[in-house]
């Protein structure tokens, strides 16, 4: 998400309204009901995140262990046995 300046999207007069609760503050606002997407929907992250998880997955069945699956990925020992958790299941 990034910021625009609401000069650049809204009239004077909206902005003069807007400044009588909140000058000079940042605000959220939020997007209509119809219009909200999904998590990650704009990246690539679940696409990453799924192929770490077979990669996460594909470590275990060679027989490393969680500690040492854990220290290569950055997570927690709990982490890693919920995904290999998930993909056991998922199989």
């Amino acid at each position: 998400m990034g910021y625009r300046k609401a000069e650049q999207v809204l009239p004077v007069e909206i902005i003069e309204i807007i400044q009588d609760y909140i000058d000079g503050e940042c605000i959220y606002i939020p997007r209509k009901k119809n219009n909200r997407r999904v998590w990650g929907e704009g990246t690539r992250i679940r696409e990453e995140l799924t192929e770490r998880n077979f990669n996460i997955f594909a470590d275990y069945q060679r027989g490393i262990k969680s500690p040492d699956i854990a220290k290569k990925y950055f997570l927690s020992e709990k982490s890693v046995q919920r995904i290999i958790g998930k993909m056991k299941n998922g199989l």
